[in-house]
């Protein structure tokens, strides 16, 4: 079987669209015998009858049907590339793929990135959202140009630019507790109460769980906004980056539980690349604009306040 061409696929295409052998060659501005000798040399290519020309027009046989399918999703992926390389040939890319992690407090994110792409209209931004690991992975595996969340700086393989710091906090729903806040809080005594896990959306999770006791009941999430809402409710306890729960923090509806044993912890946020791969000149434009803004976060969203101090603003 011969290789057959992006040419002959049209030719089909446009047979199936405009329900005949004239109407196609209108669409593609050719002659009829063209489209015509561009279908019936698929076909002896394939080995199989893609069209029913006994009637008035012709119709898809069940083994056509099947095959326009994947000619679609070629001819618009074909369209795509041919897009991306001229936007290219201008000096800009098509399309940047930015993921977003659990940890990245998004309005001022997205106002930033709102921004950027305001003054870029032929770049489309592709945002997409993981989880704990998740971010890694995308990155790694050149399923992203872009990462916004806490990186392993250990990678060589990575660069960066802190955009500030994110504390992670322990707390419980006011009235969760059945001791007093004030009682020395160890992971014994958490162990009866369920805690709230955000599930890791990598495929292979390169960490072990954080902050977990041991032996206790668990229940997960997908993201960071369902814990709160759980952890509200008095459904569980868990760790929540404070960027969310400053307002429960401040009228006591939660309470942060840090302290000896559940210390919490501060994570940098940062927007990460791989430095082993080319970049584009938008993808360039974006990193210098990231550098330019850097640090984002109020210091404040990068302390974890104590059990002592709750509900007490930090100054």
């Amino acid at each position: 079987m011969s290789n057959f061409t992006l040419h002959e696929l049209q030719c089909f295409d446009a047979v199936v669209r405009g329900g005949g052998f004239q109407a196609a060659a209108d669409l593609l501005h050719r002659s009829h015998p063209s489209v015509f000798a561009a279908v019936a040399k698929l076909e002896r290519q394939l080995g199989l009858t893609l069209l029913d020309r006994s009637g008035y027009r012709v119709q898809l046989t069940e083994s056509g049907r099947a095959f326009h399918r994947k000619v679609r999703v070629l001819l618009h992926e074909a369209d795509e590339l041919h897009t991306y390389a001229a936007q290219l040939a201008m000096g800009e890319e098509a399309e940047l793929r930015v993921v977003l992690g659990d940890l990245c407090p998004l309005p001022p994110v997205l106002e930033m990135l709102s921004g950027f792409f305001a003054q870029r209209p032929q770049t489309r931004l592709h945002l997409q959202f993981e989880t704990v690991t998740g971010p890694w992975e995308r990155l790694r595996e050149g399923e992203a140009d872009l990462i916004v969340h806490r990186v392993p700086k250990s990678d060589v393989r990575m660069e960066w630019i802190d955009l500030g710091r994110v504390a992670l906090v322990p707390v419980v729903a006011s009235g969760f507790l059945p001791f007093p806040l004030d009682t020395d809080i160890t992971p014994q005594r958490m162990q009866a109460l369920t805690q709230c896990v955000v599930r890791d959306s990598a495929h292979h999770p390169s960490e072990p769980g954080h902050f977990l006791v041991e032996g206790a009941p668990r229940t997960s999430v997908p993201d960071h906004v369902m814990k709160k809402e759980l952890i509200v409710r008095g459904m569980a306890w868990g760790h929540v980056p404070r960027f969310l729960i400053e307002t429960e923090l401040s009228d006591g509806s939660l309470l942060s539980i840090a302290g000896q044993h559940f210390p919490g912890v501060v994570e940098e946020l940062s927007a990460a690349r791989r430095r082993d791969q080319p970049h584009g000149p938008v993808a360039d434009q974006l990193w210098d604009f990231l550098a330019r803004r850097a640090p984002l976060l109020n210091p404040t969203l990068g302390r974890v306040p104590s059990a002592r101090k709750a509900p007490l603003h930090d100054t």
